[in-house]
């Protein structure tokens, strides 16, 4: 472990200032965690289904990754941020569940469910993760909603992580996938650390911080002149934080969350990255695009002004050697939702990407991760609690409209204790001021979506979600080209009637207006 510290048998690792920002960023009305909803056919599995089977799968392969079996440890008066340490006391029983469906069990009651998993907080006092295995999918199906904190995964490496679980192969003797991190069985230390040696560990590392604070100021500074050489010479703007429309999406959020999936063809968004001279992040973001601007039309707010989007930005390849679990950086990028024409919105995000791609380059991939370090703990955390609780968010410009992220995937197919895998649908967090986020990864040709959403502020996320559709037919009919055939393996699940759609009663989010066809 790059940030490890060792005194005698007691093995720790420090978080990482981003890392250990996602935790003085929650609130009980904003739980940070990522998710994923993979659905699996158990008519692969050699000698068939059972949930014992599976329980003792993951029980044999996560001690491939320390980061299943490590719990948190907070610095006395948080001196510092905290620490790992692998958790004596861990047990798989409190981080693998087993629930069911209830009847015709589509892709409307599995959005559902996950909505209800990710509305709740993981317990500190524990690992911070959790895998609900989920019977009674239509057609015999099983899925798996597990989430992770995003103080210990970011969109990528929590992807890779599945192939901790996951094999190439039915049988996985020659199949199972490395493990993302490289590292091997964890260690388990024999005691945690005292409080004498974290209060000890903290004060050492405080006495350099004035000196790294001033060399970040000077990096900082000279940073931004390149970022204002760049705006001033480029025809394109890319887009500032607090300067997005206000909007229904844009309020303090609540406790509920909302879960809407999508699907579409890669091979689409490919023809049309080649046709337009695009990118394949381009054309995702089009689409999202054209679909929020039915959502917001439909709703009579389609602002006069592009929606802004926080894209976040992996850098571990560019900064290998970086610490931490959530290497990222991120973009703010224009929506043009007020633009009726396809193409045009698409040359619009073309020029706003490039020249935010160009001055995040400017600004320098680690710019994040270096002043996230020296984040005070009790002051973030108050300010983010005071912040909260004060609806603040519902009295300033908002930050950005939503999240969107784009997480690429393996292209061929994945099996589960041999379970092969169908199809699988990200979730990121939402926050206050930004009641959703889009999270799309790829999967043998298609473009899983996931809507993450705050119930107050995207009542109606499905219509979001039923618009991913026709939001690429425009464009492909816009570039003169025709839809592909092609198997999106979501041919399960019937649409609800309007008379199953309650309005929300109790501050519980009740079901969404319609389910996919």
């Amino acid at each position: 472990m790059t940030r490890g510290e060792r005194k005698g048998s007691v093995a720790t690792e420090r978080l990482t200032g981003l890392d250990a920002s996602f935790l003085y960023f929650e609130t009980p009305t904003q739980p940070l965690h990522v998710a994923m909803t993979l659905v699996f056919d158990p008519a692969t599995i050699p000698g068939g289904y059972s949930f014992a089977r599976l329980r003792q799968h993951i029980a044999e392969r996560i001690p491939e990754a320390p980061v299943f079996q490590r719990r948190l440890l907070e610095v006395p008066f948080r001196l510092h941020h905290p620490v790992w340490v692998d958790d004596p006391d861990f047990d798989i029983d409190h981080h693998l569940r087993r629930a069911a469906l209830p009847a015709p069990g589509g892709l409307f009651e599995l959005a559902e469910f996950a909505g209800d998993v990710i509305s709740r907080q993981l317990d500190r006092g524990r690992p911070l993760w959790e895998m609900w295995v989920v019977e009674g999918v239509e057609g015999g199906k099983v899925a798996l909603v597990a989430k992770m904190h995003h103080s210990t995964v970011d969109g990528v490496s929590g992807a890779q992580l599945l192939g901790v679980i996951l094999d190439l192969e039915i049988t996985p003797e020659n199949g199972h996938v490395p493990t993302a991190t490289g590292e091997g069985p964890a260690e388990r230390s024999a005691k945690v650390p005292s409080s004498t040696q974290l209060v000890s560990q903290a004060m050492l590392a405080r006495l350099v911080k004035p000196f790294e604070v001033t060399r970040l100021v000077m990096r900082t500074g000279q940073s931004l002149v390149g970022v204002v050489r760049i705006r001033r010479r480029s025809s394109g703007k890319a887009a500032l934080p607090l300067t997005a429309p206000r909007t229904s999406l844009n309020q303090s959020v609540g406790a509920r969350r909302r879960v809407a999936f999508a699907a579409a063809s890669l091979g689409d968004v490919k023809r049309l990255k080649n046709a337009l001279g695009a990118t394949v992040n381009d054309i995702v973001l089009a689409v999202c695009t054209g679909a929020l601007r039915q959502y917001l039309d439909g709703r009579g707010e389609l602002p006069e002004i592009p929606l802004i989007s926080v894209v976040p930005v992996s850098v571990s390849q560019d900064l290998p050697d970086l610490p931490g679990s959530n290497k990222v950086s991120a973009m703010f990028v224009g929506l043009p939702t007020h633009v009726e024409d396809p193409l045009e919105r698409v040359r619009l995000i073309q020029e706003d990407t490039k020249t935010a791609k160009d001055e995040h380059a400017a600004l320098g991939a680690s710019t994040l991760q270096n002043w996230a370090e020296h984040a005070t703990p009790n002051l973030f955390s108050l300010a983010m609690r005071l912040y909260s609780d004060m609806h603040l968010a519902d009295r300033h410009r908002p930050v950005a409209n939503l999240v969107v992220s784009n997480v690429p995937g393996p292209d061929f197919p994945l099996y589960f204790a041999g379970a092969e895998m169908l199809a699988g649908f990200p979730l990121g967090p939402v926050v206050d001021g930004m009641g959703l986020n889009v999270t799309i990864m790829s999967y043998r040709g298609v473009l899983y979506w996931g809507f993450a959403a705050d119930s107050r502020s995207v009542p109606r996320v499905w219509d979001i979600a039923d618009a991913v559709t026709g939001a690429l037919d425009e464009l492909l009919g816009a570039a003169g080209l025709e839809a592909e055939p092609t198997d999106l393996r979501l041919q399960f699940g019937a649409p609800p009637g309007p008379e199953e759609s309650p309005g929300v009663e109790n501050g519980h989010a009740p079901a969404p207006d319609r389910a996919p066809a």
